[in-house]
């Protein structure tokens, strides 16, 4: 699913290679060993498996100037552990002026008492750090706007910039989300944090012409989807932005 959105959000095509699972990782390094390429050693989660994620990252790389590296999961849970060990290692290993560790996480709203709670943001990190990664940039989700005080308190126990944590409310799209995080100046504190200047002045127009269309459509049409999971929303997403994409030309 991931996959379809960094195609349609950057216009670069994926690869069957852009996208690794555990259970390919476990895969690869069975073969490996029964093709004796660890030479008897015994096969460990470091450094074998965490190597393997390494080579993963680095697989594609040629002339681009960013890489961008998403870790599914949730952090504490003990499927991400080795891939959050992987970059880790991967940051030490070509120079933390070279890698950003972007963090995103939920700020709930509590209805009940009409506030913002920050405990899980601050937990969230708190956890990654104690496997030694320190976010770099906080990006914290939410059904509401997050005020100044939070964001302090969210900077403080982060220990992030505060001009490093970035709100992003729930939108009716998508397609709003790079219009948040540019509005929040996502964009700025990365080029910031690797001191580069951008090479011309963003244009969002093109973009915010599209999310229009989207959030403004006056024709509907009935299609029948015919399937064994129908019932599973993202069972077919790939289909349903298809169709979406389909309606915005016509």
């Amino acid at each position: 699913l991931d996959l379809g959105h960094y195609e349609r959000f950057t216009n670069i095509s994926a690869k069957q290679s852009d996208n690794i699972t555990t259970g390919k990782i476990y895969s690869d390094i069975i073969k490996k060993e029964r093709k004796g390429n660890y030479l008897g050693k015994t096969v460990q989660v470091i450094p074998h498996v965490t190597d393997r994620i390494k080579e993963f990252i680095k697989c594609d790389i040629k002339k681009e100037d960013f890489v961008i590296c998403e870790v599914g999961g949730t952090v504490g849970d003990i499927e991400s552990l080795p891939f959050l060990e992987a970059i880790r290692q991967f940051s030490n290993d070509i120079g933390k002026n070279k890698t950003l560790f972007i963090h995103l996480t939920l700020v709930p709203f509590m209805k009940s008492s009409d506030e913002i709670k920050t405990k899980p943001t601050q937990h969230s990190v708190k956890e990654l750090r104690s496997i030694g990664i320190q976010p770099d940039i906080v990006i914290c989700r939410s059904q509401q706007s997050i005020q100044i005080e939070q964001r302090k308190k969210i900077s403080l126990f982060c220990n992030v910039p505060i001009e490093n944590v970035i709100e992003t409310v729930d939108v009716r799209t998508i397609y709003e989300a790079p219009i948040s995080f540019y509005n929040e100046k996502l964009d700025k504190q990365v080029l910031k944090y690797f001191k580069l200047k951008p090479k011309k002045k963003v244009n969002l127009l093109p973009w915010k012409k599209i999310t229009n269309i989207v959030l403004r459509t006056k024709k509907e049409v009935n299609i029948a989807i015919i399937g064994k999971y129908v019932n599973l929303k993202d069972a077919y997403k790939s289909l349903d932005e298809a169709l979406i994409h389909g309606g915005i030309n016509n």
